[in-house]
């Protein structure tokens, strides 16, 4: 296989639970070394989140493949030391505490610019670095909200949802991987030097809203939630079958005269006032109506089937059962299996996304607590003596 695009970059990984930890697990899947920083005792307490296996969470395995672990007290001064060691040679750190607590450590990114100019961090928070709200605590659920994003979730009058994942976090920790790649570019391609990445979970999410901003800038218009429904764009709903529902989209206009056609409604169909989507977002009910009053006749499969032969986008609404077994997903490989530390075969999403040249992998399973602290210590300049100093003084394990 050909070299990891990311082969030789050094990435020391401060945060926890999941911002942080996402970005720095998407550059180890392209061949990034990330040496994770743990509190000793119960390191990142993502490993106690959801479904435990001998202790362990399952979710570990797939969060923190690719990278070594490496117990340090951070609240002490010689935990900082050692943290200031490893950041010395590294090329990006990552951090997703709050905004001030590097500072109050000693590591501001002023300090660690001085000590390695070329070093690129990246701070995930909720809030950014700065503004009014920057000390506050937040994670993907308030982000999610301050963002716009839960609002819009869920049945019209009803309590507003999420999504059942801390999207906040994850997209928050690809918008934080993006400006790593870019600042690298920027050092290494253009002569530059290390900078910092400021991303923030509510802008993160902010940045997907499509045209939240502009319509209400323009119009004054507050989109309110719309359940399962696409609104403005039409037809795209979630439709029910005799045995559950089904997912069209025929908002295309060829689209929608072949679906119109495949469901025997060619006089909706061939209506001019039909033809464009404004036209057919202002009678999107009577669209849904006979949409729905053709499927709710078949069986799922039947209604995909007609899709297909129709070329018109529709499918049904997987469970992680459905994932699991599904033929396309296979033959993509976009599902691979991991052998844990405890034995225990996981498996896990693929490295997305796919390079003709150089494809990220999953090398390493999952390290479990502390595992490579002394490699990683002995590689760095500290002998056998001064690291079993710092581990008799608490300060590593």
């Amino acid at each position: 296989m050909a070299a990891q695009i990311l082969a030789g970059i050094r990435v020391l990984e401060l945060g926890q639970l999941i911002a942080g930890p996402f970005a720095a697990k998407t550059l180890a899947d392209f061949g990034a070394q990330v040496v994770k920083i743990e509190p000793p005792g119960q390191g990142d307490p993502l490993r106690k989140w959801r479904l435990l296996h001998e202790g362990t969470s399952v979710w570990w395995e797939a969060q923190s493949r690719n990278k070594q672990s490496v117990c340090v007290d951070l609240r002490r001064p010689e935990g900082q030391d050692v943290v200031r060691m490893l950041a010395a040679e590294a090329d990006v750190l990552i951090e997703n505490f709050r905004p001030g607590t590097l500072e109050k450590w000693g590591m501001s990114w002023e300090a660690l610019h001085a000590l390695n100019p070329r070093l690129i961090m990246l701070r995930v928070s909720g809030y950014g670095q700065t503004g009014p709200k920057a000390r506050e605590p937040g994670f993907a659920a308030i982000g999610e909200a301050m963002a716009g994003v839960r609002y819009l979730n869920g049945e019209p009058g009803r309590a507003p949802v999420r999504g059942g994942l801390s999207l906040g976090d994850t997209i928050a920790g690809l918008h934080g991987a993006l400006g790593v790649m870019m600042a690298l570019y920027q050092r290494d391609a253009r002569g530059g030097v290390g900078q910092v990445i400021d991303a923030a979970l509510y802008e993160s999410l902010f940045n997907l809203t499509e045209s939240l901003m502009p319509e209400y800038s323009v119009f004054g218009t507050v989109r309110q939630p719309s359940g399962a429904a696409l609104p403005g764009i039409a037809p795209s709903n979630a439709y029910l079958c005799r045995d559950g529902y089904v997912l069209i989209a025929g908002n295309g206009d060829g689209i929608f005269t072949r679906l119109m056609a495949r469901i025997g409604r060619d006089d909706l169909g061939q209506d001019p006032g039909l033809a464009r989507n404004d036209g057919r977002a202002a009678r999107v009910q009577e669209l849904d109506a006979a949409i729905g009053a053709w499927t709710i006749e078949r069986d799922i499969d039947d209604v995909l089937q007609a899709m297909r032969e129709a070329d018109v986008p529709a499918g049904r609404v997987y469970s992680v059962a459905d994932i699991a077994t599904d033929p396309h997903y296979r033959e993509r490989g976009a599902i691979i299996g991991m052998k844990a530390a405890s034995g225990i075969d996981v498996q896990m999403p693929a490295v997305f996304p796919i390079l003709s040249g150089n494809p990220g992998a999953v090398q390493h399973r999952a390290p479990t607590l502390g595992e490579h602290t002394d490699a990683v210590l002995r590689a760095a300049g500290l002998d056998a003596e001064q690291i079993a100093r710092l581990r008799a003084q608490g300060v590593i394990a």
